[in-house]
């Protein structure tokens, strides 16, 4: 099989990067990660010469491209289906897929008030409108599904529905956004994740600095 090769964009700052590399991290399947660094100020021409989109995450197998961060965990899953990263009951499948969809289409409220920051200190900020209905829908959202699965993860184990989430846990987190103790306990198993600390530990490391994300 050719090797997958993951483009992706700054570590602190790229959530939808951080996406699939959590997800193909997290059930241990070997990519080979490529960083295109987005600190100029109209985006970095070598990410254009990549991708079609002109966008990151983008995955290349062989001669194949595949961009936006759900297709590319559709397709790995695909690649490898007994890696994990979707339930292996249909019902459960197609929930996760519903909730992973509607993490890509939705919340763009909370996304543009609070960006993904690895190493930004905990702070609460003034939200503007729209930002607490986000906040509740994910909450229910999370809630509903930690409670048909038990936990720790969304669907029991670890999968892809946890990685398209995975930003919002780091909004939520250093935004200080939400406070009860079902929220807080998925929050901390997603942060104790191996796949979590690797990445955290290269954003931590990167001295590249996107000011309008400084927030």
């Amino acid at each position: 099989m050719d090797k997958l090769t993951l483009y992706i964009a700054n570590k602190n700052y790229s959530s939808w990067s951080f996406r699939p590399w959590m997800a193909l991290t997290g059930v241990g399947i070997d990519f080979e990660e490529v960083l295109i660094p987005f600190d100029y100020p109209n985006g970095n021409p070598n990410i254009k010469a990549v991708s079609p989109s002109g966008h990151v995450p983008l995955l290349q197998h062989g001669a194949l491209k595949i961009w936006e961060s759900f297709a590319i965990i559709e397709y790995v899953a695909e690649l490898y289906p007994d890696a994990g990263l979707l339930p292996k009951d249909r019902a459960e499948r197609a929930l996760a897929r519903s909730v992973s969809a509607e993490m890509m289409s939705s919340f763009r409220a909370l996304r543009s008030a609070c960006p993904m920051n690895i190493r930004r200190p905990k702070g609460k900020i003034a939200l503007p409108d729209g930002v607490s209905a986000d906040i509740s829908r994910i909450e229910t959202i999370w809630r509903d599904l930690l409670q048909k699965s038990g936990g720790p993860f969304l669907f029991g184990a670890f999968s892809g529905a946890d990685a398209m989430f995975a930003p919002v846990v780091n909004r939520f987190d250093i935004y200080d956004l939400v406070s009860s103790a079902d929220m807080l306990a998925y929050m901390s198993a997603m942060k104790a994740h191996p796949a979590w600390r690797k990445w955290e530990e290269a954003a931590r490391a990167e001295a590249w600095i996107v000011p309008e994300d400084e927030v």
